[in-house]
């Protein structure tokens, strides 16, 4: 934790690419060639850093694609229900293709829910893969999400922010991840700690 005093937004280390101070969370994008603010990964489908400027929607994204997806599979599913006279090869082609888009909408689907976590935990996928190697995340327990403020309140920001402006979280305090380490209770429910 020596390299973020913990309770601030200063980071003593400087990106060797770029040749700025890095706040936390930020890191630096060898495909784009620049630092990302809560860096999340680079897609390459999309061909771009997903990050605190994007991630809401690459989160909306996906959800479009599981439901176009599903929509899909419907509509191959009523044309293959429909009383009339088609080819073999034409009915063959549908089942191939319904085939190849469940697997598709297994994959998105997986992705939607992942990503959903991530957003009520307040990670990326690039601290939770590589927790150990980060240094802020070194010290810290494997159940202890130290950027989360509550489910609700890290789902509010995430869809309500405006993109445009950034917000750098400063590392929790000692004492802070002390109270994010104990486990909820029904107490804590009803006060609303979890939220």
């Amino acid at each position: 934790m020596g390299m973020y005093p913990p309770g601030t937004t200063i980071r003593t280390l400087t990106c060797s690419y770029c040749n700025i101070e890095q706040p936390p969370r930020a890191k630096h994008c060898h495909d784009c060639d620049k630092c990302v603010l809560q860096f999340d990964h680079h897609c390459v489908w999309l061909g771009t850093c997903i990050g605190q400027g994007n991630h809401c929607r690459f989160w909306w994204y996906i959800l479009e694609e599981t439901v176009l997806c599903l929509w899909t599979g419907f509509l191959y599913i009523t044309f293959l229900k429909a009383d009339i006279a088609r080819a073999w090869w034409k009915v063959g082609l549908v089942i191939l293709l319904l085939i190849i888009l469940s697997i598709s909408l297994i994959f998105l689907f997986l992705l939607l829910v992942f990503h959903s976590y991530l957003i009520m935990t307040n990670q990326t996928t690039f601290e939770l893969v590589r927790r150990r190697r980060i240094p802020y995340l070194r010290g810290v327990a494997g159940r202890v999400h130290p950027f989360s403020d509550g489910v609700c309140r890290n789902i509010f920001r995430f869809c309500c922010e405006r993109s445009g402006m950034y917000r750098l979280e400063p590392l929790p305090t000692a004492q802070e991840l002390e109270e994010k380490s104990r486990p909820y209770t029904c107490s804590d429910c009803v006060t609303c700690r979890c939220c």
